[in-house]
């Protein structure tokens, strides 16, 4: 089975009907290069509003039913038979938190994953906004294969990774919101960004999709600039195909996923592992007890 990935990237405004118009357009036109799924960055309905202290943009926050990107993505899945993980504010109860809602070709909404790992430095303060997410890491076997998503923070987490590859993923997709460190502007790194997740797509032997956003975004205290460089990579880590740091961009690229099973089952690496030796990854410190 051969499947078509698309990765995305554009400039957020304060318009919220905007940037849905342009994930739209962007959505249209990967599909219209073949894309089978199509990945748009984290929190795409808005400015990244994570770079303040602000209780106001708790009002930016819906449930998953009630978010006009989920609703408009679920129509737009259905009609261009495309598979859609959406990233979103959600609310739930009394609770937020950074989610996907996975959408299949069909419009279906599979389900809804809660970012794991939530972030906390300058320009970047997610812990005043998010929970840490409560769903546990998820896959979905979706009409164009079984893929798993993590969300930005999640991306330089190598357990995250392989805890979706072992639940059966053949693909992976991290949407991202990342860039300048406004509090030391000698710091780029976007490099290490692209090459924390080349090593889960070799570790794990499967592709890897990443999508960042770009532009300047301006807040109260501090001013970022995301440095966009989407990016696809084969089941080696090898990249594929690479956005530049300011343009808007699509890029797609085509997997054959029997061929790269085959090529996982012969490499070893999932049967050589040693889970009995651990241990010390389930705690923090990494002392067993």
């Amino acid at each position: 089975m051969k499947v078509t990935v698309a990765a995305t990237q554009f400039a957020c405004s304060i318009d919220r009907a905007a940037n849905l118009a342009t994930a739209e357009r962007l959505i249209r036109d990967a599909a219209a290069r073949g894309a089978n799924i199509v990945l748009i960055q984290e929190l795409f309905e808005t400015p990244y509003f994570c770079k303040d202290h602000s209780a106001a943009y708790f009002d930016e926050a819906l449930p998953v039913e009630a978010n006009p990107a989920v609703q408009r993505c679920k129509v737009l899945a259905r009609e261009l038979n495309v598979v859609l993980p959406v990233s979103f504010y959600e609310r739930a109860g009394n609770a937020f938190y950074n989610s996907v809602a996975m959408i299949d070709a069909d419009g279906t909404l599979m389900g809804i994953y809660r970012k794991a790992h939530i972030p906390e430095s300058p320009g970047y303060h997610e812990k005043f906004y998010f929970s840490p997410g409560d769903t546990g890491f998820k896959v979905w076997r979706t009409r164009f294969g079984t893929i798993g998503v993590g969300i930005c923070w999640d991306q330089w987490f190598p357990e995250s990774a392989r805890v979706m590859a072992l639940l059966g993923a053949e693909i992976l997709f991290y949407p991202t919101a990342i860039g300048a460190e406004p509090q030391d502007a000698s710091i780029d790194s976007r490099d290490h960004w692209q090459r924390a997740m080349q090593g889960h797509a070799a570790a794990n032997v499967m592709p890897l999709i990443a999508s960042n956003r770009i532009g300047t975004e301006r807040g109260e205290r501090w001013t970022v600039t995301y440095y966009g460089s989407s990016f696809i990579t084969d089941q080696t880590g090898a990249i594929l195909g690479q956005a530049d740091r300011d343009g808007e961009a699509i890029l797609t690229a085509t997997f054959d996923l029997v061929a790269m099973r085959k090529y996982r089952e012969a490499w070893g690496v999932f049967r050589d592992r040693r889970p009995e030796l651990y241990g010390p990854l389930l705690t923090l410190d990494g002392h067993t007890r």
